[in-house]
């Protein structure tokens, strides 16, 4: 059985010795760690070394808890977005500095090096995260654009991200991009293209997470067969959304999460209207054995409840691939 984790991304205002019991209470194998709070603190790990990998690997430990991945979503996001205030709320202050946008993406860069590294001194060989985009804001063309400045934009990411990459490759180490509106990659002919500006280059795959991709109309179970040895990380989060015409469509209307009237919203898992079935079905035939990683999120119920109802849910879904055809012992 696949171990079954939870993200710490949005339990990030409780401290990891706070966190790491409730985690262990609630059911899971592990945690996917953020780099944000005091989850996983990269300077750290790089400055103080040994003694602060190990006082995380004893408290881990102490709580049966093991780790496959980390996260660096925010820094990610401004490698090569365009930077604005926004940016400020969520960045280190070391990465967002005097806010000069260039500034900012040439130090979170080399913030996510020194990721790579810090990931590979802990043993851990995925790191998920965001890349941003130059050419999000293009997505619908008017005025009209021409294709250059798609390309151009495309260019620009391989530019930004290629230099980074290498260096995940050589620490051993893996980026999967969770492919997601505002990043570079958001369906699949995004995450082709992405794949291949970069020279599909070995160290880049993905996140994958279903929630970001059913509501736009992606096939998400074709996408895991499309990209079968890219998938290095697998996000388990559900999503609703309607069957009816509503106020808000795909867009969301500038509606906070959680507004009845938009057209979607994320949902806690078996909740909302993703086919985990067919998910668990699709990894076992591509032969995906990494962690399932519950990304709980839901506007109307508490997350404690909902993280233990995601656990035994995910639990209850998983199944092995059989290690051979049902009716093989007919012909003996």
């Amino acid at each position: 059985m696949r171990p079954l984790t939870l993200f710490t991304g949005q339990w990030a205002d409780l401290s990891l010795r706070e966190l790491a019991p409730i985690v262990h209470d609630l059911g899971y194998d592990g945690l996917e760690l953020a780099c944000w709070g005091d989850h996983f603190d990269v300077e750290r790990a790089l400055t103080e070394g040994d003694r602060y990998l190990d006082e995380l690997r004893a408290l881990l430990s102490k709580h049966d808890l093991k780790v496959w991945a980390i996260s660096n979503h925010l820094v990610g996001q401004a490698v090569c977005d365009r930077i604005d205030e926004r940016h400020r709320a969520i960045l280190p202050p070391e990465v967002w500095g005097d806010g000069d946008p260039e500034g900012v993406r040439q130090r979170a860069a080399r913030q996510m090096i020194r990721t790579a590294h810090a990931a590979a001194a802990f043993g851990v060989k995925v790191v998920n995260g965001f890349t941003g985009s130059p050419i999000w804001h293009l997505l619908y063309s008017f005025p009209p654009i021409s294709p250059s400045h798609i390309e151009d934009g495309f260019a620009e990411f391989a530019r930004r991200w290629r230099p980074i990459l290498d260096e995940f490759a050589s620490c051993g180490v893996r980026f999967a991009l969770e492919v997601h509106p505002t990043e570079i990659a958001f369906d699949i002919v995004t995450a082709e293209r992405a794949l291949a500006v970069v020279d599909y280059h070995p160290a880049f795959g993905f996140n994958f997470d279903p929630s970001h991709l059913a509501y736009q109309g992606v096939d998400y179970i074709g996408f895991l067969r499309r990209f079968a040895d890219r998938i290095f990380h697998v996000h388990m989060k559900d999503v609703w959304w309607s069957s009816s015409p509503v106020a808000s469509g795909v867009f969301g209307g500038h509606l906070d999460f959680g507004d009845p009237r938009r057209f979607w919203d994320f949902r806690s898992l078996g909740r909302g209207r993703i086919d985990f079935e067919a998910i668990i079905r699709a990894l076992n035939e591509i032969r995906y054995e990494g962690p399932l990683s519950v990304e709980w999120e839901d506007s109307w119920m508490d997350r404690l409840h909902g993280a233990r109802e995601a656990c035994a849910f995910v639990r209850a879904l998983d199944f092995p691939p059989s290690a051979q055809a049902f009716d093989a012992a007919f012909s003996r």
